[in-house]
């Protein structure tokens, strides 16, 4: 990367100096949570400014300590880390670039996708700030991948992607404080990324799961991509990297993931509930594919309008938490009440999803006791509100 960009920004240009100074790091390390709060030490031996950058950099450092490999000696922002791609995220999708000799990755960020799309490919991390590029080049050499990757500061959009592979992450706060659900709202715009799907060879363009994405990308295959049980992406693949299908859903770390049509199934609605009742994976409910995913499974629907499932015997699955289900009750908090009093549970998880309930307040009524804790659902049964207490399997 040109010197150039350094010493035109002083943000990289503090950030050099920042990396030329490790005793500043060993110093915070040393200190006591007093002595960090008043910075008056660390301000008698070292620069303001300086102090102030190493702070912010440790502080994103402390954060990213269970996200991301090496955490401790990465060079983050606390913005570039709540937008980067969680590290396991980011490594499910590189696998999609295997077969691509050089990938451009655009609003590269502080470089986690860039990282592990090198694992598999050349790539350019590009970004408009040259302390990002700055970042990722830094952080390139902590996970070992600094031999596949360059940066570049430069506006994406000033570029002609045609016959490219790219990776995109746009920026979803652009000046708010808040990222926004609204993919008019991104930067670069909507209608950037549409024509991009339609230009480049191929690639994925990262966008938040809660955003409007429907019908907004014809001709792609979008992914929904959960972690632990949370919702943590999608990713709109296009152009020689798009799947079959419009939509897809994938859980992690199981790595089970599932592609159709989602018009392609159509689960019954059961008057009542089997053995077991199935919380299924966000992904799986966000991609539209619940139909899809219980159908192969053999599981029914306790409402046309709630996702809860049940099946009459326990599904091993990542897209699905299985609950052995021990009383069906009304929706009447006193007939829940009365059928625990003979043995109330240590602790409860309330669980809903289209009833508006206030979890604590309901939690605070119940009888509490010995017994194991329960899980207890508030939700409709072929249109009527009930109470269905159950044990996690």
């Amino acid at each position: 990367m040109d010197d150039a960009y350094f010493y035109a920004d002083d943000e990289s240009f503090l950030l050099r100096r920042l990396k030329d100074c490790p005793e500043i790091f060993a110093a915070i390390a040393a200190s006591t949570a007093t002595e960090l709060n008043s910075q008056r030490k660390l301000r008698e031996t070292f620069d303001d400014d300086l102090v102030r950058a190493a702070l912010s950099v440790h502080d994103a450092r402390q954060r990213a300590a269970d996200l991301l490999p090496h955490a401790d000696q990465l060079w983050l922002t606390r913005v570039g880390l709540e937008q980067s791609t969680a590290w396991d995220v980011a490594t499910h999708k590189a696998k999609r670039f295997s077969q691509s000799d050089s990938v451009s990755d655009l609003c590269c960020g502080v470089g986690v996708d860039a990282a592990t799309i090198a694992e598999f490919a050349q790539v350019t991390a590009i970004d408009t700030a040259a302390s990002m590029c700055l970042r990722a080049e830094w952080n390139a050499a902590v996970w070992n991948r600094s031999e596949n990757i360059t940066t570049q500061c430069a506006d994406v959009t000033d570029i002609d992607w045609s016959g490219k592979v790219v990776h995109v992450d746009p920026d979803r706060r652009s000046g708010r404080d808040r990222p926004t659900k609204r993919l008019e709202l991104y930067q670069p715009s909507l209608e950037w990324m549409q024509k991009l799907t339609r230009t480049a060879a191929g690639g994925g363009i990262k966008i938040s799961p809660a955003s409007n994405f429907l019908q907004k990308f014809p001709g792609c295959e979008i992914e929904l991509i959960s972690l632990r049980g949370e919702c943590r992406e999608a990713t709109v693949w296009f152009g020689s990297l798009a799947g079959e299908h419009t939509f897809r859903a994938t859980a992690l770390p199981t790595g089970e993931s599932i592609s159709a049509d989602p018009l392609s199934a159509w689960t019954n609605v059961v008057p009542a509930a089997a053995e077991y009742i199935f919380d299924p994976d966000p992904a799986v409910v966000r991609s539209g594919l619940i139909d899809v995913m219980a159908e192969t499974h053999s599981l029914q629907r306790l409402d046309a309008e709630e996702e809860y499932l049940t099946g009459a015997e326990c599904v091993t699955s990542g897209f699905v938490t299985a609950f052995r289900i021990e009383a069906v009750l009304s929706g009447n908090l006193k007939d829940l009440k009365q059928h625990l009093r003979s043995d109330p549970s240590t602790h409860y998880e309330i669980k809903c999803r289209r009833i508006p309930t206030n979890a604590d307040t309901v939690r605070r009524q119940l009888p509490t006791g010995t017994a194991t804790p329960r899980v207890i659902f508030f939700a409709r049964i072929s249109g009527r509100a009930t109470f269905v207490v159950t044990r996690r399997v």
